[in-house]
């Protein structure tokens, strides 16, 4: 179980986890073993899966953002299979979903430009033999970043 101690812990590590016991026992009123000790707990307990670091896609030459909703034309086991380890296989992909509604999956894709995209559309979704039909928007802004999660 969570106390309000762990939830500020958390909360404080997503907005950035460079924090170090010292600067944690300050914001949280601990000693610097005590923060590292409930750290320690809450990664060992699987609330904290890893420490990441943000990156900026446009300095990374990746200027096209895009949602991509995928429709299959077979639903049994290996086609899933198949397709998660396309997918996973994929660096250009960077997030996927399995939905309820129309589309089987959204994938959430970052590339150079519109022909790599198209490209990535066209010759590896669509090539796949379990796809009947890809639908895609491109992010023209994005207003809010990924967030933090609701502690």
């Amino acid at each position: 179980m969570l106390d309000a101690i762990d939830t500020r812990l958390l909360a404080a590590l997503q907005k950035n986890a460079h924090l170090t016991a010292q600067d944690l026992s300050g914001i949280l009123n601990l000693s610097a073993s005590q923060v590292g000790r409930r750290r320690q707990r809450l990664e060992a307990e699987g609330y904290i899966e890893g420490y990441i670091a943000r990156l900026d896609p446009a300095r990374l030459g990746l200027l096209v953002q895009g949602f991509v909703q995928v429709h299959l034309a077979t639903h049994g086991p290996e086609q899933s299979r198949s397709f998660a380890r396309l997918v996973r296989n994929r660096p250009e992909i960077t997030s996927v979903w399995t939905m309820t509604g129309d589309a089987d999956y959204l994938l959430r894709v970052y590339c150079a430009d519109l022909p790599s995209l198209n490209t990535l559309i066209h010759e590896v979704l669509l090539a796949h033999p379990a796809v009947a039909r890809v639908q895609s928007q491109i992010v023209m802004d994005q207003l809010k970043r990924d967030g933090p999660l609701p502690t």
